[in-house]
């Protein structure tokens, strides 16, 4: 068979392998999850093809103050005249960055916390779990405000106090799944004949934990969000991202915004828009944890 054949018959089974897992993923949500399904992926089309969709800047003027939704302005400007549905579209591409990258952080670095503290164990089990133990009993909002006033408002380092207030979740949560995982004969057996901790840890114990994991950092990439909007809208939020947060926090600080029609696009917009994205990925993140333990169906 000429070589073209080969690859030409590779891509296709590699193709159809992957259009049948989605197919099947899409069988087994509910409509809750589909529709959760679908509004995330339009939020990520939103923030991806922001530049596409928009007809003003996100932070230079553009129009009549305080100008309602309609005509040229499709959600309405805040008080400088800046486009709403501009600051909505770049604000959906800082939250998923920071819902991403907390996630992969926290997820990951705690994710392989728990798998070698609980292969290991000992002493470095005991050291990794009482840090756990202490990030987890710590009043998270508190910290991470003095934090991210200590540190500076910038999306960078509210990306890194929000892993390092996150990982602990994932690393308790992995650890105890772990600690049954190295008793199965095929891991005593890899460990016997020589297999380092890094080869376990990314051959055998990585990809077994790994739809546990991918569900617990679904949830951290919510909580990040949620917790990123805070922060903007205490005031402590990179005051160049346009986060939706920020843009709360200026409707609220403008005086008379309830005793005037603005809240209806100034102050709503941004919210909903917030509580869609944070709803879809809590209610996919429960579907992906059904699919991943069938016994949860019928809860």
């Amino acid at each position: 068979m000429p070589m073209y054949n080969k690859l030409t018959a590779f891509k296709v089974l590699v193709g159809g392998a992957i259009t049948g897992n989605i197919r099947n993923f899409w069988r087994q949500l509910s409509a809750f999850g589909k529709v959760s399904h679908l509004i995330l992926v339009s939020l990520v089309f939103l923030a991806v093809f922001s530049p596409y969709l928009t007809l003003y800047p996100h932070n230079v003027s553009s129009g009549p103050p305080l100008a309602p939704p309609g005509g040229k302005h499709l959600l309405g400007t805040d008080e400088l005249g800046v486009d709403l549905w501009s600051m909505i579209c770049y604000g959906a591409r800082v939250s998923l960055m920071v819902g991403l990258f907390t996630s992969l952080l926290a997820g990951l670095g705690g994710g392989m916390a728990g798998v070698i503290a609980a292969y290991r164990g000992g002493w470095l089990d005991r050291t990794l779990m009482r840090i756990a133990d202490i990030m987890i009993i710590l009043p998270d909002l508190p910290v991470m405000i003095v934090l991210a006033a200590f540190f500076g408002p910038s999306l960078r380092n509210i990306i890194i106090v929000l892993a390092l207030f996150s990982w602990s979740i994932p690393a308790r949560l992995i650890r105890s799944q772990a600690l049954a995982l190295k008793e199965q004969p095929y891991i005593k057996m890899a460990a016997h004949f020589g297999g380092s901790t890094a080869y376990l840890l990314f051959k055998h114990f990585l990809p077994e934990l790994f739809p546990l994991l991918l569900v617990s950092m679904i949830r951290l990439a919510g909580m990040a969000i949620v917790t990123e909007a805070s922060l903007s809208f205490l005031g402590l939020g990179d005051p160049t991202s346009r986060s939706w947060g920020l843009v709360i926090n200026h409707a609220m600080n403008f005086r008379g915004i309830y005793f005037t029609p603005f809240w209806k696009w100034w102050l709503l917009y941004p919210w909903l828009f917030l509580t869609l994205l944070v709803s879809s990925l809590a209610l996919l993140g429960r579907e992906l944890e059904k699919i991943a333990d069938p016994r949860m169906m019928k809860s």
